[in-house]
């Protein structure tokens, strides 16, 4: 019976920490930790897609479980190794948050972990992308990190870290995978068509390894799309076809069009290119590494040692006639497009936009000096009369200065009064926020701020990087935005304040408060407003008419009572931003 045909990237997983490609710190790390027996009960793999964040968990699974390890290394021999690999072992599981990411499946966890092995020495969870667990499941996840069990290891690994809560990432140990090399990609692929003993030709290895970028299992699954597209002999024409990738020579019509100002022919080539199926985000990618290697080409050649086969004739001449500064301008409209062509429908559209731009742009010429002397000698000339009217206006101002001086301040007075602000000030909650404020409410919300950010959705985020907690109290908090406008918006985001309500009561216990939004500018005025009625509060405290002996101490004693109790509320919440200064008597 013939067996069944499986991928590439599948029959090459990494059995041994050696086999892991462009992770040396990593792998070597790990493995003097198993043979120093120095083992953590939690580790967090970070990186992209395709660079051995699972392929090391299984590793190193099986590394601390098998009985005939070497120098941190697995046997594969073993039963335990070969059912690790298998996927039959009961005492490792892996699990896939993207699907089991409930606060259920974490607390069967939990419970599964009081149990010892069966088996295998350690009991380990694998969970992959653990960023997809909800904040319930994170929270049933932290418990059991805190309280870790004898015997039991976590293994978490994300692509994205970001979305990771703080809490979590501290009780771990992270590793960052970076992206492979393309010459270590390179090298891996001459490794595995040789030991197929299938023909290549090594330009085609290297298109497809800056088509994977830096991901091994993306490498390896263009790969086998160019031996079943390939006859017999994976060639550069195959690589190209299956990476959608440009070839160099259209690149060099396409790049020497613009630089001759050949609009019609650049935008007639976009149109060949695009028929001919090759996707739009792959075209701009292409361009702008061909931009780039113009320009090391022309600062650096021998950095580009390695791709000398298949730098063109044309593309050496260009690299020795196109002005640098040209490039960059090109680099610029480049990266912009792909931005635009990253949200909409119609990438089309951008692109031949592009084409028009890349081909009527011209490079600076540097002004001679012959050319700027008389523009230099004009603004000379309107400089010194401006030094002239500045010194009268000088002396004017000291013969003069409390009239001039008044002047600008009824002008300014103007200009202000002239754009009032839009944004109704909610003095009420803010006075109310302030009346039961205290200093600890408002280190606590400070404390969780940033850890509150990363749980709201991008949107939100943003609105809130330009603002800050200002005061908090056990049922209300004010949060001052640097500009109006945002403030504006925030007050009117109902998901907003609903949002921040829920995620401050998880993060802060019996914490549920009332938000409100002010601008920044406002925030001083109202704390100075909400401080004098509450020195005017003070004053109302009756006492006894006093006899006109009396008076004069009972005044000076009201007088230190009130500013006692005004000093003591704005200590309570401002702390060390309340400074007290003594007038002089």
């Amino acid at each position: 019976m013939k067996m069944a045909y499986q991928a590439l990237y599948r029959v090459w997983r990494s059995q041994r920490f050696e086999d892991i490609v462009g992770q040396k710190a990593i792998t070597q790390t790990l493995k003097n930790a198993i043979v120093q027996n120095q083992i953590s009960h939690a580790y967090l793999f970070t990186g992209p897609r395709g660079t051995g964040k699972t392929s090391a968990a299984k590793i190193f699974a099986k590394a601390i479980n098998c009985p005939n390890k070497e120098d941190g290394e697995p046997c594969n021999t073993c039963e335990i190794c070969q059912s690790i690999t298998a996927g039959t072992q009961e005492d490792v599981i892996e699990i896939d948050a993207a699907s089991n990411n409930g606060v259920e499946e974490i607390r069967f966890i939990r419970e599964r972990a009081n149990y010892a092995p069966t088996q295998a020495t350690y009991k380990i969870y694998i969970i992959d992308e653990v960023h997809m667990l909800s904040t319930g499941a994170f929270n049933a996840l932290l418990k059991t990190l805190e309280e870790p069990k004898k015997n039991v290891i976590f293994i978490l690994a994300t692509t994205e870290p970001h979305k990771i809560p703080a809490t979590i990432i501290s009780r771990t140990q992270r590793f960052d995978f970076k992206r492979i090399q393309t010459q270590d990609i390179v090298d891996h692929l001459v490794h595995i068509l040789t030991v197929n003993e299938i023909a290549f030709e090594p330009e085609a290895l290297q298109v497809i390894a800056q088509a994977a970028q830096g991901g091994m299992r993306d490498a390896l699954s263009i790969l086998d799309q160019g031996i079943s597209f390939s006859d017999g002999k994976i060639t550069l024409a195959d690589a190209f076809e299956v990476t959608g990738s440009l070839t160099f020579e259209l690149m060099d019509q396409l790049v020497l069009a613009w630089h001759e100002q050949q609009v019609a022919i650049a935008l007639q080539q976009l149109d060949d290119i695009l028929a001919s199926g090759k996707e739009s985000r792959r075209l701009l990618e292409n361009l702008l590494a061909y931009c780039r290697d113009l320009l090391i080409y022309q600062q650096a050649p021998s950095l580009l040692a390695d791709q000398s086969n298949t730098l063109t004739d044309q593309f050496k001449e260009m690299a020795q006639t196109i002005d640098p500064t040209q490039i960059y301008q090109w680099i610029d409209i480049l990266n912009a497009t792909q931005n635009d062509v990253r949200l909409t429908t119609n990438p089309k559209i951008y692109l031949e936009v592009a084409m028009v731009k890349l081909g009527s742009t011209q490079a600076k010429q540097p002004t001679t000096l012959a050319q700027s002397s008389p523009v230099d000698q004009q603004e000379i000339t309107q400089l010194k009369e401006a030094i002239k009217q500045l010194q009268q206006e000088v002396k004017a101002f000291k013969t003069n200065g409390v009239q001039v001086a008044t002047n600008s301040v009824d002008q300014s007075a103007k200009r202000v009064k002239a754009t009032p602000s839009s944004f109704r000030l909610p003095r009420e909650k803010v006075f109310r926020v302030l009346q039961e404020a205290t200093r600890p409410n408002l280190e606590q919300v400070k404390f969780a701020w940033e850890e509150l950010l990363g749980f709201l959705p991008a949107t939100h985020k943003a609105m809130l990087r330009s603002s800050e907690p200002k005061a908090a109290s056990p049922n209300g908090l004010i949060i001052a935005f640097e500009y109006e406008i945002i403030c504006q918006r925030a007050a009117n985001d109902d998901a907003l304040s609903l949002s921040l309500h829920n995620h401050l009561s998880n993060l802060i216990q019996d914490y549920a408060p009332e938000i409100v939004f002010i601008p920044k500018e406002n925030w001083g005025e109202l704390r100075q407003e909400f401080l004098s009625g509450y020195q005017a509060q003070a004053s109302q405290l009756s006492v006894v008419e006093p006899s006109e002996e009396e008076s004069g101490t009972i005044d000076h004693m009201q007088q230190e009572e009130q500013e006692a109790l005004v000093v003591e509320k704005a200590q309570e919440l401002f702390g060390d931003l309340a400074t007290i200064i003594e007038e002089e008597s």
